[in-house]
């Protein structure tokens, strides 16, 4: 048994500092020295394991196995779920069935101010659900410019949007992954979610609107911005409160874009706005049945995935229950129960486990597999052939991210099982009551140095709630905070502005983009501590 040891130097703040090191190296690389994240994640682990030997005294096998857990629960879950998700996406491009889907959006309204709910907000937010990584900025970009908007205005407006539905990513994992680093449920989050995070969702559309007409905008389409508001955030409430975030960003979102989409059929704005010298819209039309075909990939994700979060059908995989026998679960030689916390981190010396979980039916990946299985099967034209290509597109482009993702998952578990992180909970613990004021501000900063939230919550979230458990807060409640703090980094985060530039053809002015974006970033920012500080104060 190897017992954590949170002072090292005898001097809380020095050994706090010395433990930031590899953490500060890893947001410098990304930033002053221009680093790929790959490069830098594997320096920084490098970094992270001789810390935990060296000044930590963590024996080398105890090492060497928390991090090939980190990069095994990279690969399962949060790299299955990536592949799969990614991989439905690009079977609805190879079948043709997201050119109708778009058209059919952008055939809605011609009024830019409907479109830019239609699409940078709900249909992105949809996006982001089914395949996140960028995905919905770049797509809905480059939509908006089709439409007739100016370039850079199309892009600022996308990122914007993207702080509606960044949290849940694609099919809930950054909120699943932000849990588990904590020792939570993505139940335990997600009261703290919708006071934080939701509030801020009900009025971003009312934002979007501001930013494109201004105060008369916001008059003439109240009924809109209102019905798109109430309607998406209450959904996502209700949906991460009763079923988990999985389908956080699935079922709202489409079912917003049919709510607006009947209200265009009895109301309609008194003035038709478009940006001055936009070309005249020019969307498809398609049949009901031609829409509806077109919609089917995601309609079978979100009954498949509904299944799954179903508590009935998550019990059968859970120890006891009647299919337990199905997950396998490795302890992990030398790591499991064999490195103990202690106080003041724990009440008592507390062996930890380590043990990788491959839950191969139960995990969310297999109800994607499940729906991409289906999808071939019911649609026409789509060989299964078509679709073992797409997935060797999909791992040639993902390889590089989920490598990525290993390895930040990998810095992650030696910081967690080494002691480091504690020490720098402990070290933050010193801020006293004022802490929750600038937790926000610490995933606000993951999450523009990374580009992720996922990899935000792989980095903090722990540290989150071991700052939580030294104040007497709700650990949820600041998880749930690095959370929101991120999804308000996602508007200015270099990778996100990179994507928005390429998609609208802006390559080289990434700084123009910044400077329009950066005030809203600030804004939700200051928001998200004012909430967390008045939250932890109840």
């Amino acid at each position: 048994m190897w017992y954590q040891h949170y002072d090292p130097l005898n001097h809380a703040v020095l050994s706090a500092f010395v433990a930031a090191l590899p953490i500060v190296f890893f947001l410098l690389a990304l930033t002053l020295l221009k680093w790929k994240a790959l490069t830098a994640a594997a320096v920084t682990l490098v970094m992270s394991a001789l810390m935990a030997a060296l000044l930590f005294h963590m024996p080398m096998p105890a090492i060497v196995m928390s991090a090939l857990l980190g990069i095994a629960n990279g690969l399962w879950p949060v790299g299955y779920i990536v592949v799969m998700a990614v991989w439905l996406y690009r079977l609805a491009v190879k079948s043709g069935k997201f050119d109708i889907i778009r058209g059919s959006i952008a055939g809605i309204s011609t009024d830019q101010r409907i479109q830019v709910l239609l699409i940078a907000f709900c249909f992105g937010g949809f996006l982001e659900g089914a395949a996140g990584f960028g995905v919905p900025i770049a797509i809905c970009a480059a939509l908006l410019v089709e439409l007739g908007f100016k370039p850079l205005r199309a892009a600022m407006l996308c990122l914007v949007a993207n702080a509606a539905a960044g949290g849940y990513g694609a099919i809930g994992i950054p909120i699943i992954v932000g849990a588990r680093q904590a020792g939570l449920t993505p139940f335990d989050l997600a009261p703290m979610l919708i006071v934080i995070l939701q509030l801020a969702t009900l009025f971003i559309p009312a934002l979007l609107v501001l930013i494109l007409d201004g105060v008369r905008g916001l008059r003439e389409t109240w009924p809109a911005v209102a019905l798109v508001g109430i309607l998406f955030s209450g959904l996502q409430s209700a949906t991460l409160y009763l079923l988990g975030p999985e389908l956080v960003d699935i079922l709202p979102p489409v079912v917003t874009m049919g709510g607006l989409a009947l209200l265009m059929r009895v109301w309609q704005p008194r003035r038709v706005y478009r940006v001055e010298g936009a070309p005249a819209p020019a969307a498809g039309r398609f049949s009901a049945r031609a829409v509806l075909l077109a919609w089917s990939p995601f309609y079978i994700l979100t009954g498949v995935i509904l299944v799954w979060s179903l508590p009935w059908f998550k019990a059968l995989w859970a120890q006891g229950g009647a299919l337990s026998e199905a997950v396998v679960r490795l302890p992990v030689p030398w790591l499991d129960r064999a490195v103990a916390e202690q106080p003041p981190i724990a009440a008592a010396v507390h062996p930890l486990p380590a043990v990788w979980t491959l839950d191969i039916v139960g995990a969310a990946g297999s109800a994607i597999l499940l729906s991409v299985m289906i999808t071939v099967a019911v649609t026409r034209g789509l060989r299964a052939s078509d679709a073992m290509n797409q997935l060797k597109a999909t791992l040639t482009e993902l390889r590089t991210p989920l490598m990525t993702i290993c390895l930040v998952m990998a810095v992650a578990y030696v910081a967690n099982f080494s002691g480091t992180s504690s020490t720098l909970g402990l070290a933050l613990a010193e801020a006293g009551r004022a802490f929750p004021l600038i937790s926000p501000g610490i995933g606000w900063l993951g999450v523009f140095i990374t580009g992720s939230v996922v990899n935000n919550n792989v980095l903090f979230a722990h540290l989150q709630a071991v700052t939580a458990e030294q104040l007497d807060i709700a650990s949820a409640l600041l998880v749930a905070a690095n959370t929101s703090g991120g999804v308000m980094a996602k508007v200015i985060s270099p990778q996100s502005i990179a994507i928005a530039a390429g998609a609208v053809g802006l390559v080289g002015q990434e700084s123009a983009i910044m400077r329009l974006t950066l005030k809203y970033s600030l804004w939700l920012l200051a928001y998200a501590g004012a909430c967390t500080l008045a939250l932890s104060l109840l």
